[in-house]
This record gives structure tokens, sequence and C-alpha cells, in this order.
């Protein structure tokens, strides 16, 4: 493996002609020409004017695309930028709420929606491995030279999401959210034996802090570089003053081989110094704050036990941060939210301790895992788990998330606590998706599914994405189970690390 480099750079603003010169000198400097089927996957997870900084920029990928087009050397069969937004959302919606299809017209590249797209089973063979095989999108699967291009962001499930974690987008809904529990680091580290990027470029001109969706902007003016993922993300991680093998997914991917985490084995350069790039990012909050302290001071009594398997004291991947995730979005929707919330009690995985809830209070325990036994409201009460193993989980039986029928059987399950006190909702996890609609219905808020500056829209992106989904069931092959691609050959992962590390490489061989 060759030693790795990360070029740091200012970049002041989102002019597509500076990010243009700035990410093909970065291109140039590492010796590296797109070919065949190139594919961008930007991180476009939320956007538009609700979410102006949880996504990758058009301009910052319009800068990417053409320094790409001037240091092409023989004609590309493609270039193309192919994403999965946040589950439950058609792509189509994010890619026009945050102007990519003007993008792709102004640049002449295809636009991949990776939850349209037929799925490739990709097998895995390395030691401590989650599951045996990983679904990908077919553009993935077959792409020449992928190229990474995230947003800098803090994370309520991984701390930070940076190069590795943008990878939960080349999975669609179905097999994005089994192994998204307390293992999402894990799945994430597995993921890696998909694909590795030849370029990565990270927008980190305006960062998001703090959260994933709905993040603080943080104007840190920078665009980072590199050619591997682990030491990319090593350094982003140096640049906030945090430990980078404190991040699970990039202790472990460290631990595989697949790149360093120690600065004196990468070459750090550009026209920003490390320490300097420092001094801007010191004050960057990231994730990670538990659900008990996220609530604190608010009517929302958050409690949370131990998720299933023992090893663990808390769910960092699953249920917790989707619930975080969820408030915030409606708080950006509707700026009296947290007036509105009456006293609620929200309990998540194996409780064990109080639940002091007054008369009328309500309490809803979230998720498959959840369980408890005790009293509320003076009244003997036993929720049990009804987690079920992952290894029961089959991929090709998981189904879509479809966010309509969420709002029914949501909306259904929540009518109960006009009788009841104590209910519960299933999932593993519950979705965002769902725990919005919940809050929605405890404390009559707006619902921002039916926000009327976007109820058009997504409507129409919902049944464009739907339309094509059953044309593909119908009449396409939305399961390409033995990896070829196209023109019949298979597409053996990437820049995987040496032999002898997990035996990456017994896959290139078929």
């Amino acid at each position: 493996m060759k030693r790795p480099t990360v070029i740091i750079r200012h970049c002041e603003s989102y002019d597509v002609d500076r990010i243009r010169a700035l990410t093909r000198e970065g291109l140039e400097h590492l010796d590296l020409r797109p070919r065949g089927r190139t594919l961008i996957k930007p991180n476009v997870v939320a956007s538009g004017e609700y979410f102006p900084h949880a996504y990758t920029r058009p301009e910052f990928t319009e800068g990417l695309v053409r320094a790409l087009q001037d240091r092409v050397d023989t004609p590309l069969e493609e270039l193309a930028v192919g994403e999965r937004c946040g589950i439950t959302m058609p792509t189509r919606y994010a890619f026009k709420g945050a102007g990519y299809y003007p993008m792709a017209k102004r640049t002449g590249i295809t636009l991949h929606h990776f939850d349209e797209c037929s799925q490739v089973e990709i097998p895995l063979y390395h030691e401590g491995r989650l599951r045996d095989s990983f679904f990908t999108p077919e553009p993935v699967a077959r792409a020449d030279f992928f190229v990474n291009a995230p947003k800098f962001k803090a994370h309520p499930w991984t701390t930070v999401t940076f190069s590795m974690k943008n990878y939960i987008g080349i999975q669609d809904d179905r097999h994005r959210l089994i192994d998204h529990d307390h293992r999402l680091n894990e799945k994430v580290a597995d993921l890696q034996y998909i694909v590795q990027p030849q370029f990565i470029a990270i927008d980190g001109i305006i960062a998001g802090e703090g959260r994933m969706l709905t993040p603080i902007p943080f104007d840190m003016r920078l665009v980072l570089m590199g050619d591997n993922q682990v030491a990319f993300d090593a350094v982003c991680c140096h640049l906030i003053g945090l430990d980078p093998l404190s991040v699970d997914h990039i202790r472990m991917a460290w631990e595989r081989g697949f790149g360093p985490v120690d600065l004196a084995e990468i070459d750090v350069v550009g026209d920003v110094s490390l320490d300097a790039g420092r001094d801007r990012c010191k004050s960057f909050r990231t994730g990670l704050i538990r659900v008990e302290d996220y609530f604190k001071d608010t009517n929302i009594r958050a409690y949370a036990g131990p998720p299933p398997d023992g090893d663990q004291e808390y769910c960092w991947g699953g249920c917790p941060g989707a619930l975080e995730e969820a408030i915030e979005i409606l708080r950006v929707y509707d700026k009296t939210t947290d007036e509105k919330m009456p006293p609620v009690h929200l309990v998540l995985g194996a409780y064990e301790g109080d639940i002091p809830a007054a008369e009328g209070e309500k309490v809803v325990f979230i998720g498959d895992c959840a369980s408890f036994q005790g009293q509320i409201h003076d009244k003997p009460v036993t929720i049990e788990s009804v987690y079920r193993d992952r290894s029961t989980k089959v991929p090709t039986e998981a189904k879509y998330a479809d966010i309509f029928a969420k709002m029914v059987t949501t909306t259904a399950t929540m009518g109960k606590l006009k009788k009841e006190d104590v209910i519960r909702i299933t999932g593993c996890p519950v979705s965002v998706a769902e725990q919005v609609l919940m809050l929605v219905k405890l404390g009559h808020l707006k619902n921002p599914y039916f926000a009327p500056k976007e109820a058009v829209m997504f409507t129409s992106s919902y049944l464009s994405w739907r339309t094509r989904k059953m044309v593909k069931e119908l009449f396409g092959k939305p399961y390409n189970v033995e990896g070829p691609t196209e023109r019949g050959e298979a597409r053996p992962p990437q820049n995987l690390p040496p032999a002898g590390v997990d035996a990456p490489l017994e896959r290139s061989g078929g």
C-alpha cells in the first residue's frame, strides 16, 4: 500500500471555478485520471431550505465534476453522480432540493438514484463480519473509478461523518436499516470491502456541527482531498481535536489494514497547515450525546437501557440517535415544538430503572429491544423484547420503507394513546421518519411531510420513485445476485488492503 496523502486547501466560498481549480490540482498532485465508468458519491442525505447544511452542495459537486472532465485523457464510458438519500425520502426529492438536476444538465453527467437501481450482491470473507454479503447498487459495483465526495459533519450515531460513514448511502432502504443499530460502526467498517475510492474530496467550506440532518453551520472554509479513506478520516479527526481511534468505524478499518491513522504515516500537504486547520476547527462540536442528556430541561423525559448482545451499554447506532434527529427536524418546521410538547416519557432498550410518569402522562417504548418490568401510574407493567437476532434477517426478504405506509401504521399505533397511556412502537431501528410522526401525534405538531412549501415537490418525487420501482420489479431485475454487470463481467472491489489482512483479495479472483 502506497503512503497516503491528504491535501488541505483554503476555499473561501462555494465558487465553482475555485472548487474546480482546487480539485483539479488535487487530482494532478495524486496523479489521478478518471477512467471507464467514473462515479461520484456525494452526501445528499437531506437538502433544501430546511436542511441547508446537511448535504454536499451542488457548487462543490459541479466543481469536482468539471475537474474530473479536465483530467480525462481517454473517453469515459460514463461520468455519473449517484446517491441514496435518507430512508423513506425519494432520492429524487433530495436531488431536487439540492439543485442537482440543473447541475447535471450543465455538466452533461448522469444521475443515478440508488433507490431505483438493481442491487448487486458482494460477498464478504473477512473475520468478524456482520453477515456474509452486502447488496449495493449496480452503479457502485461496476464503477472503475470511484470518487467519494462527503460533507464534513458531526453525527449523533457515529460521532462524525466524513468519508467512510458516507458509505451508508451505497445501500438502498431494505439493506440500509439492517444492522443500523448498536453495530452500526461495524456495518460501516464492513461496507469498506465493497469498494475503495480512488479520490476523496470533502465539502468543508461550510461544515455541519452538532448534528447530521439539521447541523449547525460551521465556517471552516476548507476543502480536503486524499486517496485513502482511513488516512483521510484520521486527518479530519485531527483537525477537530478528536482521536481517530475513538471513532469505532475508523479504528476497525485501521485494524483491518485499510490505512493508517498515525500522522507520521500520512503526507499532509496543501496551502493550509494542519496546525492552522486546527485553529479554524478548535470549537467544532461533534455528536454522541446520550438521549437522556439531549432532552434535559424539556418536556420529553428519555430513558435508555442497553441494547441486545450484552457487550454495549447504549445503542449509539439505532433508535436514540434517530429520536434526537427527529426532534430537531420538528423544531426546524415548527418553532413552537418544545412549547407544544406535553410531558411524555420515551423508553429505549432494556431499561431497569423507574419511570416517574404522572397520571395522564404518556409513556412510549421505542424499538424491538425495548423492555421493562415495574410500575407505571401505580400499575404493574411488563414490556418484553421482541428483538430478532440479525442472523434471522434476510436482505432479499427486506421490504421498502414507504413513507405513506409508515404514516398510516404510525398514526394507527399512536391512536391507541387516546385510550392507553402506555404503548410501544416496534422496529429495529425505529427510523427517523417514524419517530417524527410519533412526536407529531404526541405534541399535535405540524407534520413536515405536509409542509406547504414541500408537499407538491415531495409528492411528485414520491410518485415518480414508486412508478419506477414498480416498473423495475415487474419488468426489470431488482436483484442481480450473481454480481455481473451489464457487460457480463464481475467487478471486484478496488484498492482493498494487502493480501493477508483479512484476505480481502480472495474476492478479486471471483
